[in-house]
């Protein structure tokens, strides 16, 4: 192999700390034959193949290359896989392939090729890899990632260990932090600035701002190949959310807002929503996961939304925002018809510490979510303990 491809893959791992591992590191089939692994920006996908290769590396020969490496402005994909299975070669991974041209086409031939060697690739922009997933959906699952949950980031950021709870336990009060007295402070510090493992590296909400403009600036308009100006409006658009979540979006008053025609805002929505910006809210009209009518629109995450939204941020859109971006990754999230969410005929209603049970009372199992408090009893649930779930 070319030695600037092999010194490039072990100053890698050499940056890679392997004492943490997040959710999906044992979800992935890392034996595949071919997967993908996406999700936003920043949320720990290339750590997390770093870390499988420095830690399964004796048992098998791999190798970690970046799409954007300059080895590839002269090399094909293809053509290094080829050399790299004549040199006993056994497990291939590709970082960030969305900015490999064509990259779909020849992870098929690769995949058709080359039927003993196994293919991992990740990418940031998940639009990208939608757009390209058309060639491969029978060949590579695709697994997604989110950023960390409230139990991993004690974990990660505080050495505060604790096992993920089904909901079914968070509801009947078995989730326990056992060596917390007081878990109320680290829960507001996560809503903050805990959802991104970088975080707690210096220039965190600098570092999250280029994330953010990366995505609104770059990802989603070339993916839908939109010239420059709506770009800038697709950000307008952004900030107005950061200002109003969550809402019900009014397509009329918001095209106007923005400068662009009602028709094409579902579509804008479904962009930012699949590349991690936003979260869109729908009921069970759908039938399945995803395709419901939108009842509310909340930006991604909590951190996002402190970054965002300032100092007006509010706490109850905060709280919602927690509960939904946790919840979503385990459970099917729509909205209720009498309070603010459901999960399989379970109704809950999020708020602070003086929420009653008001908006639950013609619920058949309903539940108040309190901000606020440390414990729970009946059918009142901590908000925090739904960060324990993954």
């Amino acid at each position: 192999m070319d030695i600037s491809l092999t010194e490039f893959m072990e100053g890698q791992l050499k940056q890679t700390a392997s004492a943490f591992h997040r959710y999906m590191y044992d979800r992935v089939n890392w034996d595949a034959r071919m997967f993908g692994l996406v999700g936003p920006r920043g949320v720990g996908k290339s750590t997390m193949v770093l870390q499988y290769i420095e830690e399964h590396r004796a048992e098998r020969r791999m190798l970690y290359v970046a799409a954007d490496h300059l080895y590839f402005s002269s090399h094909t994909l293809v053509e290094t896989v080829d050399e790299f299975v004549k040199e006993d070669g056994e497990q291939f991974f590709v970082d960030e392939i969305h900015k490999y041209d064509n990259w779909s086409r020849e992870l098929k031939q690769i995949y058709d090729s080359y039927p003993e060697l196994k293919v991992g690739f990740t990418g940031s922009s998940v639009l990208d890899i939608y757009k390209g997933f058309a060639d491969l959906s029978r060949r590579a699952p695709v697994f997604t990632m989110q950023g960390l949950s409230f139990r991993e980031y004690l974990t990660l950021f505080h050495g505060i260990t604790a096992p993920v709870y089904a909901l079914d336990a968070v509801l009947h009060h078995e989730a326990r932090l056992e060596d917390v007295a007081h878990p109320l402070p680290l829960f507001r510090d996560y809503l903050e600035r805990g959802y991104y493992p970088f975080s707690g590296e210096s220039g965190f909400e600098m570092r999250l701002r280029q994330v953010v403009n990366q995505t609104m600036e770059v990802d989603i308009p070339q993916y839908a190949n939109m010239n420059a100006s709506t770009g800038r409006k697709l950000k307008k658009l952004l900030a107005v959310i950061a200002q109003s979540v969550p809402f019900k979006p009014v397509m009329d008053s918001l095209a106007s807002v923005i400068g662009v025609s009602r028709n094409v805002l579902p579509d804008y929505f479904l962009y930012m929503e699949q590349a991690g910006m936003i979260g869109q809210l729908r009921d069970d009209t759908g039938g399945i996961r995803g395709v419901g009518k939108v009842e509310k629109v909340y930006l991604d995450n909590p951190t996002l939304a402190f970054l965002l939204g300032h100092e007006s941020a509010d706490i109850g859109n905060i709280r919602e925002t927690f509960f939904y971006n946790q919840m979503r990754v385990t459970q099917d999230v729509i909205s209720s018809r009498i309070s603010d969410f459901e999960i399989g005929g379970k109704t809950f209603e999020v708020g602070g510490r003086k929420k009653g049970k008001k908006q639950i009372a013609d619920a058949g199992e309903g539940y108040v979510v309190r901000d606020d408090i440390e414990y729970g009893s009946g059918n009142i649930i901590p908000l925090w303990a739904f960060g324990l779930t993954y």
